[in-house]
């Protein structure tokens, strides 16, 4: 089976922070690997401080692509091809610098333009400005702004507030490369194509939710960003609520990018704030100590930070809930973390046990169905049910997996989810893409629960590197009588 390849138009990719560790790990790969689906002419535009030539940074791509492409996937006549598309601008985003040069690289033609910026958020809005000032900005341009934006509902106000006066909204693609994953993307095909799911997706038939992300990673090269985020902005705001949406939005009427976005927007405008004194029993926040990762010894999170002072929490859990007829009762159980147990990405739907076993005593205990959708590492999909144990001597049950592996089903290289969102962006498709207000909603639920610790003052709980968290996440799931999944 091999994958249908859909040419897009000729477009101009220029990406801002062309040299910084983003570009050579995702973007100039992910390029390398669409390549097939390239229309000319074509062109790739690295734009930074740097004084590069185009010949240097055509040697940097040249050594990303190598280091983070498949040795059997680069064959050296696509690679030259490929390197033959580059050129480098430099700008200065404070200065200004360097636009007018980029203005004249780029011409005067009607090409798609895709400016993707790389670089901090604190300059998405003065490059946006710069881009607009300069000229730079058609009918056919797009801008992709990577996450965070903003800290909370005020500065992630304000920053779409700068986009927005030299972008139309679009133009404007919010990108989370968590939704460009297949997994979660079959997410959708797995409730609204097939009748199996959906009339059991529902209160009288789930009994809760669990979303799992989990790191086994510490800070790396993080610090600085990192201590000022914290996980509850690092990964809930965006990637869990996202994946969140995905889980318990309604149908929509089809595949049309706001049709999808209204319906996560309803599902976040849904969520039960979290604050006062709701935050200490739905709420966990841990930072991890010394202990054990990688078959080898870690510091604690403080030791790696070098500020013995820091409150940051690198773990949240939380327990959610939405106020809509569909999920009335079901809880939504969110974790994730940094140095945690392994490394692993999943939603488990728990579905209700059984009213009344027929089987006595012996048979042994019937477990709930289960129905996992791994995300990362080993992309795939299991059903848990109950069947019975083969073998004579009266009616014995254990619980068994129908297991879909996407490497084994479809025995091809899965894509990088930055391969699916950028050719997204060139055919101007926004589906896998925040709205404004999507961003904004979300803000509307976190900023409560910061406030919220803020107020109660809750502390920081300690846990060792290479375990699942705090035990007070432990306890967050086992007092209503449940446990998390762990693969």
């Amino acid at each position: 089976m091999t994958s249908q390849i859909i040419p897009v138009e000729p477009f101009d990719f220029v990406i801002f922070g062309g040299t910084g560790d983003l570009s050579e790990r995702k973007l100039l790969p992910a390029l390398y690997y669409r390549q097939s689906q390239f229309s000319e002419p074509t062109r790739i535009i690295g734009a930074s401080r740097a004084k590069l030539s185009d010949a240097e940074f055509q040697d940097f791509a040249r050594k990303a692509i190598v280091e983070h492409v498949k040795e059997s996937d680069i064959r050296e006549e696509d690679l030259k091809r490929f390197l033959e598309r580059l050129s480098y601008v430099s700008v200065d985003a404070i200065s200004g610098d360097g636009f007018s040069k980029l203005k004249k690289a780029m011409g005067n033609g009607d090409t798609i333009r895709a400016f993707y910026l790389a670089v901090a958020p604190s300059l998405f809005g003065e490059i946006s400005h710069k881009l607009k000032e300069n000229g730079l900005v058609t009918a056919k341009s797009r801008i992709v702004v990577e996450k965070p934006i903003g800290r909370d509902l005020a500065s992630a106000r304000a920053l779409n507030d700068q986009i927005a006066a030299d972008f139309g909204e679009h133009q404007i693609f919010r990108i989370d490369h968590y939704l460009g994953k297949e997994t979660v993307q079959n997410l959708m095909a797995l409730r609204f194509g097939n009748m199996l799911y959906e009339p059991l997706w529902n209160s009288a038939h789930i009994d809760h939710v669990q979303i799992t992300v989990a790191e086994t990673v510490g800070l790396e090269d993080r610090v600085t960003y990192y201590d000022k985020a914290g996980a509850l902005r690092d990964m809930v705001q965006n990637h869990m609520l996202q994946l969140l949406c995905l889980v318990a939005m309604e149908a929509p009427s089809s595949m049309d990018a706001n049709a999808v976005r209204d319906e996560k927007l309803k599902v976040l405008q849904a969520l039960k704030r979290i604050n006062g004194a709701e935050a200490p029993k739905s709420t966990v926040r841990g930072q991890y100590r010394a202990g054990a990762s990688a078959g080898g010894a870690v510091k604690g999170y403080l030791d790696e930070l070098g500020n013995p002072d820091s409150t940051t929490e690198t773990f949240v859990a939380i327990k959610a809930d939405i106020a809509n007829w569909r999920w009335a009762g079901v809880p939504f159980y969110l974790r994730t973390g940094k140095r945690l147990a392994s490394r692993v990405s999943e939603i488990v739907i728990e579905f209700k046990a059984i009213p009344h076993s027929i089987f006595g005593d012996n048979a042994g205990r019937i477990q709930p169905n289960q129905l996992v959708i791994r995300l990362q590492p080993d992309e795939g999909v299991k059903q848990w049910i109950m069947s019975k144990d083969p073998g004579p001597g009266g009616m014995r049950l254990r619980q068994i997996a129908l297991d879909m592996s996407f490497a084994a089903t479809f025995q091809e290289r899965n894509p990088d989810a930055y391969e699916r969102l950028i050719m997204d962006v060139i055919r101007g498709n926004q589906t896998l893409f925040m709205r404004r207000d999507e961003v904004e909603a979300a803000w509307k639920w976190i900023d409560p629960i910061f406030n919220a610790w803020a107020d109660s003052r809750q502390e920081v709980q300690g846990y060792t590197a290479g375990t699942w968290g705090p035990s007070a996440s432990i306890a967050l799931i086992e007092r209503d009588g449940r446990t998390w999944h762990e693969s």
